[in-house]
């Protein structure tokens, strides 16, 4: 690093704590604004893949986060009669690899303390208005804060700052779909490495997600998600829990142990998600990151993984270039470059799962395991799984200390597995 900078990190979400770790690590100056007066996590769990897993374990945080977290080996999605639609496993790619499986709460409390109050935290600041020529920022009280050298927008998904880049959206809209979600005790659930999903042509899908402990609280959970027209919420909740539960049961019997777990609607959060597509990242001193920069369907599972890959290469940026204009040409060139084909892949794929296009989704459960199979074919579908896809044709490069740490590191020790009937 050749100069200290003054930093905004607006938002603090994934990108928002990487960021603030990473920068103040090298030094700089960052004061980090959150919106919400007692900032915590927002979702039930995700799936790290390689791809982010190589940026904690670049930051040194990767066996702080497998001590809590699930190893994932396969994907797999089946109809209710049992039919497979998706059966993928990173072992395909390489077979040290694996995702890992984790609540968005254990995340958040990792980084939380990795973080070590480094930095100085703006709790219950929106900011509504940002200078970027001259790096100053306007909270929703009226007060200024700055100038800053270098303000990040990570506001996540319906971020109100991108619109400070003039010209800069290309795409921002609300997908029609989202989706219901909570966690539930994993107890004797026997796929306990598998992200396993079941689908109703494309106007149901249903999703049990292994993911691990988290600080204070040993019970081993699944991620539970059942995906709905956002215009249904309302009736959903009018119609009760009772004919949705005798339906979940019905379409996935075998999962009905868990689902015993769910018993009021409270229990359920509800999930709206957007698709924004940039095209200029940068203005100024303003530069964006995460789900502010990129916000896409979860159909790939990239969200938590891009805000970490973001997160590294803006601190790298701004090592090579400081704060300059060429910093943030560098970064917005090399996120681009992996992003684009993930936010289009998503856009193509959303529609095959969640949609009340029927013969896409006969189309899907016909040809989407024949596609795996083609010479090539699989190898890319597992890239983009792994979030290691990179352009069309190319793959984005993994350090072998890296995967020789995801391979070897100890496993963490297993819970004691719930009664089925806890």
């Amino acid at each position: 690093m050749t100069e200290r900078l003054r930093i905004a990190v607006i938002g603090y979400g994934t990108a928002g704590q990487a960021l603030a770790i990473l920068l103040t690590r090298d030094g700089h100056e960052v004061e980090i604004f959150e919106r919400v007066p007692t900032p915590g996590p927002v979702g039930a769990g995700f799936l790290l893949q390689p791809s982010g897993l190589q940026v904690l374990w670049q930051m040194g945080l990767l066996d702080a986060v497998r001590a809590h977290a699930a190893p994932v080996h396969r994907l797999y999605g089946d109809t209710p009669c049992e039919r497979a639609v998706m059966d993928m496993g990173y072992a395909g790619l390489d077979p040290r690899l694996h995702g890992l499986g984790m609540q968005r709460g254990a995340l958040y409390s990792l980084l939380d303390d990795a973080r070590a109050g480094a930095g100085q935290l703006h709790a219950g600041t929106a900011i509504v208005d940002v200078d970027s020529a001259q790096g100053r920022v306007r909270d929703a009280s009226g007060r200024t804060h700055g100038p800053f050298d270098l303000v990040v927008a990570a506001d996540g998904a319906a971020s109100t700052l991108r619109a400070g880049i003039a010209g800069g959206t290309r795409l921002d809209r609300v997908y029609p779909w989202g989706a219901l979600w909570c966690l539930l005790p994993a107890g004797d659930w026997p796929h306990l490495d598998q992200l396993r999903q079941r689908y109703v042509a494309a106007r149901k899908m249903i999703g049990l997600l292994p993911v691990g402990t988290r600080p204070g609280d040993d019970t081993t959970r699944l991620s539970f998600f059942w995906s709905l027209p956002r215009t249904d919420f309302e009736r959903w909740q009018r119609d009760g829990m009772a004919p949705w539960l005798e339906e979940l049961h019905g379409l996935w019997p075998q999962a009905s142990a868990r689902f015993a777990h769910l018993q009021e609607a409270d229990q359920l959060a509800r999930a709206v998600y957007r698709d924004a597509v940039v095209t200029q990242w940068h203005q100024g001193r303003l530069v964006l990151a995460g789900d502010a920069a990129h916000a896409m369907s979860p159909q790939l599972g990239q969200g938590v993984n891009m805000a970490l890959l973001d997160a590294l290469a803006l601190r790298d940026a701004v090592r090579c270039h400081g704060g300059s204009e060429a910093a943030l040409r560098r970064y917005q060139a090399q996120r681009r470059a992996h992003v684009a084909v993930y936010q289009r892949w998503s856009r193509w794929l959303t529609p095959l799962f969640q949609s009340d296009r029927d013969g896409w989704a006969r189309a899907r459960d016909v040809l989407l395991g024949p596609m795996g199979r083609l010479p090539g074919g699989r190898g890319h579908m597992l890239r983009v799984l792994s979030g290691t896809q990179q352009g069309w044709w190319g793959a984005m490069s993994l350090d072998p200390a890296f995967i020789d740490a995801l391979a070897n590191a100890p496993a963490p020790a297993a819970a004691t597995p719930l009664p089925a009937t806890a």
